[in-house]
């Protein structure tokens, strides 16, 4: 695990200084061919029968894509050719967030992905994350550094600025966890010290569960949720999940959505639990494609 880690580490340590001021067409004919590169490389990652040959694919599409993400003025390629790896740009265009899984034989899963600056001179500037979901415990209410990140493959992620002292950002993202049940995540993304952060104690359930860092659902695989962002309510709407008999209350991974909704609305900064929504923004193509990855294979 340490060996594994040190050569993620090494891979993605970038310290090459840029002057400029936009990608040039050198530059973008090169990260076109490495984009074709990557579509060949994440397309044996997702759909290899072979373990081991799934993980040579991640390994290999690390190297691609860290050669690829050096050339300068990177960020503004927007790399959307490539399908298997899901590249989310936050609104405000300072950062992006690549995150991509493999999947094991036991229908377990494996995070990869790397946070990249959009630096105003072009230097490359990353936080590789390093999925730790095995070894963390109490998730829902601790914060990691990027070197110890609670994996997921993100699909939204949502500037919070009102606060001004302390901005962060919120992350959407599909987690899929073993061949009986898959999660989905409200997750904080924040900066500080040169470094990225995840989780915050800013969601409340209830007065007596204030401040939460996470909120993570778990349900059955077999089912699908919405969780997506409402812009013009400032909030984030979930379907209800219960257990499809009451005696089954704890057995996540038989729950489901029960036709009704919940959310969090955003209030100085924070989220506060409001139940029973009304949903006024349909479900997207893009959320529905983190219900189950394998719709992912023929893209």
């Amino acid at each position: 695990m340490k060996q594994f880690i040190l050569i993620i580490g090494l891979l993605f340590f970038v310290n090459t200084k840029v002057e400029g001021q936009a990608l040039d067409n050198s530059g973008r004919q090169k990260l076109i061919a490495l984009q074709d590169s990557l579509q060949e490389i994440s397309f044996n990652m997702i759909n290899d029968s072979i373990e081991p040959q799934r993980y040579n694919a991640s390994y290999k599409l690390i190297k691609t894509l860290v050669s690829a993400l050096k050339i300068p003025f990177s960020y503004q390629f927007p790399f959307d050719a490539l399908k298997s790896i899901s590249i989310q740009n936050a609104p405000d265009q300072k950062f992006r967030i690549l995150t991509w899984h493999v999947m094991n034989d036991d229908g377990s899963y494996r995070y990869y992905g790397t946070i990249q600056m959009n630096t105003p001179n072009g230097q490359l500037e990353m936080f590789p994350l390093v999925d730790y979901s095995s070894s963390l415990k109490n998730a829902a209410d601790s914060i990691y550094s990027n070197d110890k990140w609670y994996g997921a493959q993100y699909y939204k992620v949502i500037p919070v600025l009102k606060n001004a002292e302390n901005p962060y950002y919120v992350l959407l993202g599909w987690k899929g966890h073993t061949i009986q049940s898959t999660k989905k995540l409200i997750e904080i993304l924040h900066f500080k010290d040169g470094k990225a952060y995840f989780g915050m104690p800013v969601f409340d359930d209830d007065p007596d569960n204030m401040g939460k860092k996470r909120i993570i659902f778990e349900y059955d695989r077999r089912a699908s949720m919405f969780l997506n962002y409402n812009a013009s309510e400032n909030s984030i709407v979930f379907d209800h999940l219960a257990p499809p008999d009451p005696k089954l209350k704890g057995k996540y991974e038989l729950y489901g959505p029960d036709f009704s909704y919940d959310g969090f609305k955003l209030l100085n900064g924070r989220w506060k639990f409001i139940s029973d929504l009304e949903l006024k923004n349909n479900p997207t193509d893009q959320d529905d494609n983190f219900n189950d990855p394998k719709k992912m294979k023929d893209l």
